[in-house]
């Protein structure tokens, strides 16, 4: 009977071992996904970002652009 109390000691023992070690994995698997989704959340505002930082410096050398046309215009011009 000893052997037997051993070997069922023993095998509890492994059970409760892989499911602390399956409760881990879930825990640490369960933070990977957590990072991960804010990692996607941060991309996306700064594609947003890029896409607002990008369209404002478009407008801005377009209106450079203008300005330099028109005061070309206006010195070009003869007296």
């Amino acid at each position: 009977m000893r052997d037997s109390d051993e070997i069922k000691e023993l095998l509890t023992e492994l059970r409760d071992v892989q499911r602390e070690h399956l409760n881990e994995y879930r825990k640490v698997t369960q933070q990977s996904l957590d990072l991960q989704r804010q990692a996607v959340a941060r991309q996306e505002q700064l594609g947003r970002l890029y896409r607002r930082v990008l369209t404002a410096s478009a407008a801005l050398v377009v209106f450079i652009i203008i300005v330099i046309i028109y005061l070309m215009g206006i010195l070009g011009r003869p007296r």
